[in-house]
């Protein structure tokens, strides 16, 4: 099964997040439950009305948390919204992993509003965070996936939309996206977009159950068989597209992977091989995933090397910075792309080849469960090929034969 969850026009908060789970078809009944029972553990939180109800965005039937409190304070200790919610989890029995996501969803929201404020965790105060809503949306969620059966599904998301313009909040005003969401999708691989409108569109508490969620971010949907699709509404209305988050539940069509990567490219006319040559070393050392360099003729038929490089966003800054150093090029073309892996694992395999006891590192690609092929690590041949004085070819020969006796693979 996987789960993609659309963000990418209308952002994502938390009650549009559980909403759109209730419209796929979690179990509403708990989570309404579950919502009086966190009261308990809430001292001066009153919940006078909770449902859920159809709502039309735009032209677009969606579902919508009802929610009216009545709350004593607007500021709590974010301590205590915590232990709300470890004490409502394990109240109402919910999973370990539910447990585990709903812990590490308010930790997540703390942790950034301690490296923005320079404080401990521990002494750290909710204003915007602090009602019983924010508790209702934590557990609301984990229940619903629970519910779903979603924990053990593949979850990714495509980019988020923030909003833009200005925002005012406990602390001022600020230009949107403010420090919390910046802080919480900081170290994501979660891309963030502006979106469409001035205003906030994701909250602080749905970036911190998205990153602690998906499995990844993709532009694209992957490939896949819909089989449902919930529809979470916010409270805002927008000209232009409907205010609602998209869930769509699928099958995978193919037992693959996937990421997505970035791909550098430039053109290069006057780079000597020597340099060529160093440039891959030097890239491949620095967390590149692959290097390619290819011979074209470019514009007035002047010959070139075209170079390409694979890499993740997270290094994407560093390959760049070596590019352009060591070729001296005048630009780089930068674009994203998605890839389908073949399942794979890496295994140490003992062998012996003329009295001599080796291990050889194999990579064994996989699919629907069967090992399809193998390839023994080159640089584990290499040392054994040196060792017993046997060519490359032959002493490949010997390992793989034995590597397919140690495994059973045919």
């Amino acid at each position: 099964m996987v789960i993609v969850i659309d963000p990418q026009i209308a952002g994502i908060s938390g009650d549009m997040l559980l909403s759109s789970l209730v419209h796929i078809g979690a179990n509403q009944s708990k989570i309404i439950d579950s919502a009086h029972t966190s009261t308990d553990f809430l001292k001066g939180s009153t919940i006078k009305k909770i449902s859920f109800e159809k709502v039309d965005k735009n032209g677009t039937e969606a579902t919508e948390l009802i929610l009216d409190i009545h709350e004593e304070s607007n500021e709590r200790k974010a301590v205590e919204i915590q232990e709300c919610i470890m004490r409502t989890t394990e109240k109402i029995g919910l999973s370990e992993k539910a447990k585990l996501f709903s812990n590490e969803s308010i930790k997540t929201l703390m942790r950034a509003e301690s490296t923005i404020h320079g404080k401990p965790i521990e002494s750290i105060h909710f204003h915007e965070a602090s009602s019983i809503d924010t508790v209702i949306d934590i557990v609301g969620v984990a229940i619903a996936l629970d519910d779903l059966n979603y924990f053990d599904a593949d979850i990714i998301t495509s980019p988020v939309a923030v909003g833009g313009g200005q925002v005012t909040f406990s602390h001022g005003t600020m230009s949107n996206p403010a420090s919390a969401i910046l802080e919480i999708f900081r170290n994501s691989d979660i891309t963030i977009t502006g979106g469409q409108v001035k205003e906030e569109i994701t909250t602080p508490t749905g970036a911190s159950l998205l990153v602690n969620l998906v499995s990844g971010c993709s532009e694209f949907y992957p490939s896949m068989k819909v089989k449902s699709i919930g529809y979470g509404a916010g409270k805002k209305n927008f000209d232009g597209f409907a205010n609602v988050l998209k869930v769509v539940q699928g099958e995978k069509l193919f037992d693959f992977n996937r990421d997505s990567v970035q791909i550098l490219e430039t053109n290069i006319d006057d780079v000597p091989g020597e340099v060529l040559g160093h440039l891959i070393e030097k890239m491949m050392e620095n967390d590149a995933k692959d290097v390619t360099i290819s011979h074209a003729i470019t514009k007035k038929g002047r010959p070139t090397n075209l170079v390409s490089v694979i890499c993740d966003s997270t290094n994407m800054n560093k390959i760049l910075d070596i590019l352009i150093s060591e070729t001296g090029t005048l630009g780089v073309r930068v674009r994203t792309s998605d890839r389908i892996i073949v399942p794979r694992v890496t295994v140490s395999v003992p062998i012996a080849i003329q009295d001599k006891n080796f291990t050889v590192r194999c990579k064994m690609a996989k699919n629907k469960g069967i090992v399809k092929n193998f390839k023994i690590e080159a640089d584990d041949l290499k040392l054994i090929a040196d060792s017993l004085s046997l060519s490359f070819k032959e002493t490949d020969e010997l390992v793989r034969n034995q590597v397919k006796q140690k495994l059973n693979l045919k």
